[in-house]
């Protein structure tokens, strides 16, 4: 299984790929820039998140929104991936009421393939200004915070998934079991 960690200028775009490697992904890191015509083996993207207010920035988040528009494998998108994902699809963005930095506890409202065998509520770790305003059509909340409404949600008809917070860090609880159930998505989709 053939996994791509897209770097947007995060953080902790190396945790993601370093937790790939653990679970034995052949993966490795790209930049946002790279053609889509170049992805031809792939199986998934990871949207790795980025710098402050990079998701409102399209021009920084390079060929995302070309990834998001052909892809027809899954794809994960974490923190400014997410938000990137929600504004590329005709929903908002906006400064958070209240940001989070640091721990914070995650409540599932729906288990989905994504969830599937974790507890209904856990520790993630947080670092985001922004938060989803606007749920675009067709995407459908899958966890929230006592401060964010949307932490997670799947886009409908499709396996594409976005993260609020943090799974690659070892703060989040669950983490890898998190990516492990993200690549049992990405291999149940290889099988159709």
């Amino acid at each position: 299984m053939k996994v791509l960690v897209v770097d947007n200028g995060g953080q902790w775009t190396h945790r993601e790929w370093r937790v790939l490697k653990y679970l034995k992904v052949d993966t490795r890191i790209i930049p946002n820039t790279t053609p889509f015509e170049e992805l031809a083996d792939v199986d998934a993207l990871v949207l790795s998140g980025g710098s402050p207010r990079v998701a409102m920035e399209s021009e920084r988040m390079g060929r995302n929104g070309e990834y998001l528009d052909r892809a027809d494998f899954p794809i994960l998108g974490i923190c400014a991936g997410m938000q990137f994902m929600t504004n590329h699809y005709g929903g908002a963005t906006a400064p958070a009421k209240v940001p989070e930095f640091g721990k914070t506890t995650l409540y599932v409202d729906r288990e989905d393939d994504i969830f599937i065998g974790l507890p209904k509520s856990f520790t993630v770790w947080e670092s985001h200004n922004d938060e989803v305003s606007v749920l675009p059509s067709g995407f459908e909340v899958l966890a929230h915070s006592d401060n964010c409404p949307v932490e997670a949600f799947r886009i409908e008809g499709k396996p594409f998934y976005g993260l609020q917070f943090h799974p690659e860090v070892e703060n989040t609880e669950h983490g890898y079991d998190i990516f492990k159930n993200f690549l049992k998505v990405v291999e149940s989709w290889k099988r159709l």
